[in-house]
């Protein structure tokens, strides 16, 4: 025993005296090992290869460089094992891009690219690196080695166990050298700009037994055969591969992938893929995340994939899958995979019922789904209250879908839910009390509903982590905050985005508080009154975007340039302007603005991208200090009363895409220098006083979709020819109410692109040219949206709404929103001559055409009836001969006619359209015409006369009671129709497929009710008046 006692004691003490020894050991390797010469030489000269502008390697001084930045050793022997030189900032910038900042979604991505670059190394890679014949690790990624080759020579490090070169701008073809380097478990070769690196075959991977984790994402694999899935196979020790953005188009379906069953992460998105969704993904059952986002997978998904029951992440975005056809119920795999975290359907052709879809996952015990992400689909029904046992959900995506009826009630469980988006779809109800209860909530996204709700402070009470509200009703004013004025939020939003709702009051105080803003969109929602100064002092260091457009503010422009400083007793003691150096988006139009626009306004915003202080009550000057906002896009300062002259140095302005100055009191001459903005896109200088001719400068603006120099009246000269030629995306040209003389240059003939053509009110002279078939948007139904948006250098389209004057159905209005639809050509009130050309007929396109007040001869185009969709024709106050062609009848859509004080002869054509057109005044002045609605009877009527007169009292009577019967008939027809739309109305509102297609069509059924209605009153008028 004690025997035993004593050798246990003495191997304690020999082990304890071993442990000592080798902690000593340790720590003098620790403190006296330094890397050898070889090797700290070695890595000087690597260093003195690269270019370092943020110093990131500053520390690499001294005798150890086992003490240097980024560089690791082995603790006993003092060799250089580990090279980690990557750029953190890159790796949050490539997280930002990839998934966003749940917490800040507004960072100026801008911004955050150049403080990236600044921190980058640059250069060459030294081969000294062949020194550190230990070296297992080498991080290289998130630099900027300028395009340069991967060295071919890091294909020798053999002991290289990781290596990622991953968005470092590396380019041209990936060495095959690194085939040498066998004992790689790790190799990331990605790059996010894509296709900067290529590759002919996969072979050289065929070696890599070792290999755990393969990214190539972004790496170009198109000239790759298409058997590199068999390469990929042979790597059976594999758990992650990443061949996202790689071009592959197809793979083979054969193989089964049956050595990759360790397989954890596959991510084959954003590729061309082409085909069903391969059965052999259910093999990989080791699979716990799986992105094939952004193919092209059609089809359904695999039903046995519930054998992947480790899935936690499944990203199937942006593919074309669906339903099996004909069936509306959802995919039934949800019902198995109860591990899953993400679930990403989003821009598919599901169309199931939204209730059924989230029940299938009731099978799981326990609901793990912290992402949904469902976004543009043609998903139907209202949200259910089921959503509430999603109570993991952190962020969830229904906008672009068909979903109506309100929030449920249940959305208050989900406290956790982070990202809330709900845009576009015609949710028309209420939103709960219960949604003040969402505590953790970052994100709310509701553009494009039809709500019918009032949000009170108790829906915000909670709301402490909101940062973005984002809010934009179809219907306006009815998602309205009836908050009490002088309540404090909890939160401190970064974005604040409110259009169309109804807050109508003064600048409320919850409003005030929120200075931490960025960007802040008030726009139509009924705010009266001033705008408090010391809330606008404290924004403008920040805000990027202001809109506080179609309001009632009322207050001098000045009012937002200047801060009024306070004393000590309180009281404003001084003013200092304000600066706004981050602010990119000025709009303050349609309120109540008054006085003059700052003279040292370039000084106040230096960073303007579009300025818009339109429809105001704004006087004095333009500013020449204008001309110094080189980053200005969009000028607007139209409907003020603006004068003077134009500035006359405009070079400067090379960015400007918009600029609209209509509708002031300026005058002068158009300045030369507006010819050199070759970017722009609209030029709106109409309704001033400008004279001289138009510059020939402006056939420099090659990109221009929109020419109005309307109503200037002093404007001369004859039409440029050079518009049909060196402007050929032009869409909009009004030249209405000027001097402008000559002919109509046949050069026009080439605004292919143009849909609104007004010269009326000139002194224009010379014949129609006949080659208007040539303008395409008259003769085809294209798409076109040109006339609300401008396209910026990078090819961006923003929205602009233009106004122009035209004259349409008789009256003259201010077209802006429906400009899109509009297709007019008037040039009445000129001196043209000759007859109108017959090939005027093959703009079956046209809605308007208007030639009245010319010195047109001969006759109508006898095929006018193929402009099927005129709505407007006025021929007026020509000299038009013969008959009117009896194909005029056939214009369904005609509303305003007007072919008065010509010479025109025989009977009135009668039928369709033509019989609610009653007014005899449209044929006034050609006393060679007859039939209804003149009273003048035609030839041949008489003999039908004469017999009516001799009609007996009896046949009278029955005529008469005949009468009453075919009024109440009209009368019936005029009630019964609508009644009759409205039972089928609810026949469709009750069933879900026949609703979705109901919102598509509703507009153009109420239109056509509409004249039919009209087309029955008319008639019945006409009845009463002929008894």
């Amino acid at each position: 025993m004690d025997k035993h006692y004593f050798i246990t004691r003495y191997v304690s003490f020999v082990w304890l005296l071993c442990v000592i020894l080798l902690s000593t050991a340790i720590v003098g390797a620790y403190t006296s090992n330094n890397c050898s010469d070889i090797e700290r030489e070695a890595l000087i000269s690597f260093k003195q290869g690269l270019l370092d502008p943020s110093a990131r390697l500053s520390s690499w001084v001294g005798h150890n460089c086992c003490q240097w930045h980024g560089i690791t050793c082995n603790p006993i022997s003092g060799k250089v094992i580990k090279i980690d030189l990557h750029n953190s900032l890159g790796s949050a910038l490539s997280q930002f891009v990839e998934y966003g900042d749940l917490k800040r979604p507004w960072i100026d991505l801008k911004y955050f690219l150049r403080e990236f670059q600044k921190t980058c190394l640059t250069g060459k890679i030294s081969h000294s690196l062949l020194e550190l014949k230990y070296l297992y690790y080498l991080d290289l990624s998130f630099n900027d080695f300028e395009g340069a080759s991967i060295p071919y020579f890091l294909g020798m490090l053999k002991s290289l166990r990781y290596l990622k070169l991953s968005s470092a701008n590396f380019s041209g073809q990936i060495p095959i050298y690194l085939r040498n380097l066998t004992n790689l478990s790790y190799l990331d070769l990605s790059d996010e700009r894509g296709f900067m690196l290529h590759v002919k075959n996969l072979r050289w991977l065929s070696g890599f037994s070792s290999l755990e984790y393969l990214n190539l994402g972004g790496v170009n694999l198109i000239s790759v055969e298409r058997n590199w899935m068999h390469t990929i196979n042979g790597l059976s020790s594999l758990l992650e591969l990443h061949l996202s953005n790689c071009g592959i188009l197809s793979f083979d379906t054969s193989i089964a992938f049956l050595n990759l069953t360790s397989l954890r992460v596959l991510d084959l998105s954003s590729n061309l893929i082409n085909s069903s969704i391969p059965l052999w993904l259910s093999n990989l059952t080791s699979l716990s995340t799986l992105d094939l986002n952004g193919n092209i997978f059609r089809g359904t998904i695999p039903s046995n994939f519930v054998k992947l029951k480790n899935l936690q992440v499944l990203e199937l975005t942006g593919n074309s899958l669906s339903n099996d056809i004909g069936d509306h119920t959802p995919p039934i795999f949800s019902q198995n995979l109860c591990k899953l975290r993400f679930l990403h359907l989003g821009y598919n052709h599901y169309d199931f019922k939204l209730g059924t879809f989230l029940d299938s996952f009731s099978n799981c015990s326990r609901n793990r789904l912290e992402s949904l992400d469902l976004v543009g689909n043609k998903i139907v029904g209202e949200i259910p209250n089921s959503l509430g046992t999603f109570k993991n959900l952190r962020f969830l995506n229904l906008s672009d879908n068909f979903l109506w009826g309100s929030l449920p009630n249940s959305i208050g469980n989900l406290s956790l839910l982070e990202h809330l988006h709900v845009s576009s779809n015609v949710l028309n109800g209420t939103i709960p009390l219960s949604f003040g209860q969402l505590s953790k909530l970052v994100y709310y996204e509701d553009y494009g509903n039809s709500w019918n709700t009032t949000i009170t402070e108790v829906h915000l009470m909670n709301l402490t982590e909101l940062k973005i509200l984002q809010v934009w009703t179809k219907s306006i004013q009815t998602f309205v905050f009836n908050i009490t004025y002088d309540w404090i939020p909890p939160f401190s939003l970064k974005i604040l985005f409110l259009e169309n709702c109804l807050i109508r009051s003064q600048f409320p105080i919850w409003l005030r508080t929120q200075t931490q803003l960025t960007e802040i969109v008030l726009s139509n929602v009924g705010i009266f009154g001033s705008l408090p100064n010391e809330w606008i002092s404290k924004v403008s260091s920040q805000v990027i975007r202001l809109d506080l457009s179609y309001n009632l503010f009322n207050l001098k422009l000045s009012h937002i340039f200047t801060s009024h400083q306070k004393n000590d007793s309180g009281e404003n003691d001084s003013i200092i302007p304000l600066r706004y150096p981050n602010l990119r988006h000025l709009d303050l139009r349609n309120n109540q603005l008054l006085g003059t626009i700052p003279l040292t306004i370039n000084d106040s915003m230096p960073n303007l991208y579009r300025l818009d202080l339109s429809e105001n009550n704004l006087h004095g000057t333009i500013p020449s200090s204008i001309k110094t906002m080189n980053h200005l896009e969009v000028l607007s300062m139209s409907h003020n009363r603006l004068s003077g002259k134009l500035f006359d140095d405009w070079s400067r302005l090379k960015s400007l895409l918009v600029v609209d100055l209509a509708n002031n009191n300026l005058h002068g001459k158009i300045p030369t220098t507006i010819g050199l903005l070759t970017s722009l896109n609209k030029l709106m200088l109409n309704n001033n006083n400008l004279h001289g001719e138009i510059p020939n400068s402006l056939q420099n603006c090659s990109l221009l979709t929109s020419l109005d120099l309307s109503e200037n009246i002093f404007l001369t000269g004859n039409l440029p020819s050079w518009l049909g030629v060196a402007v050929p995306k032009l869409q909009l040209l009004n030249l209405r109410s000027n001097h402008f003389s000559g002919t109509i240059p046949r050069q026009w003939c080439n605004l292919s692109a143009i849909c609104v053509l007004d010269l009326s009110n000139n002194h224009l002279d010379g014949k129609l040219p006949n080659c208007l078939h040539n303008w395409k948007f008259f003769v085809q139904d294209y798409y076109r949206d040109g006339l609300r948006s401008y396209q910026t250098n990078s090819g961006a389209y923003y929205s602009y709404d233009e106004n122009t004057r035209l004259v349409m159905k008789g009256m003259e209005s201010e077209y802006n929103t429906i400009l899109d639809s509009v297709l007019t050509i008037d040039l009445s009130r000129n001196k043209l001559t000759g007859e109108i050309p017959k090939e005027i007929t093959n703009l079956v396109q046209l809605d308007t055409l208007n030639l009245s007040n010319n010195n047109f001869v001969g006759i109508i185009p006898e095929n006018i009836g193929a402009m099927k969709k005129l709505e407007t024709l006025d021929l007026s106050y020509n000299n038009l001969s013969g008959r009117i062609p009896a194909s005029l009848a056939s214009l369904n859509f005609l509303t305003h006619l007007n072919m008065s004080f010509n010479n025109l002869t025989g009977k009135i054509p009668i039928g369709n359209q033509l019989q609610t057109l009653e007014d005899p005044s449209i044929y006034e002045g050609n006393p060679s015409l007859c039939g209804p609605p003149l009273q003048i009877k035609c030839a041949g009527d008489e003999s039908s006369n004469n017999v009516l007169v001799s009609t007996s009292e009896e046949e009278k009577e029955d005529g008469n009671e005949n009468d009453l019967e075919m009024v109440g008939f009209y009368i019936s027809m005029a009630i019964g129709f609508p009644v009759g739309i409205n039972i089928l109305f609810f026949t469709i509102f009750t069933n879900e497929a026949r609703r979705i297609f109901y919102f598509g069509f509703v507009d153009d059924v109420n239109y056509k009710i509409l004249q039919i209605i009209d087309f029955l009153i008319v008639g019945v008028r006409r009845m009463m008046r002929w008894r």
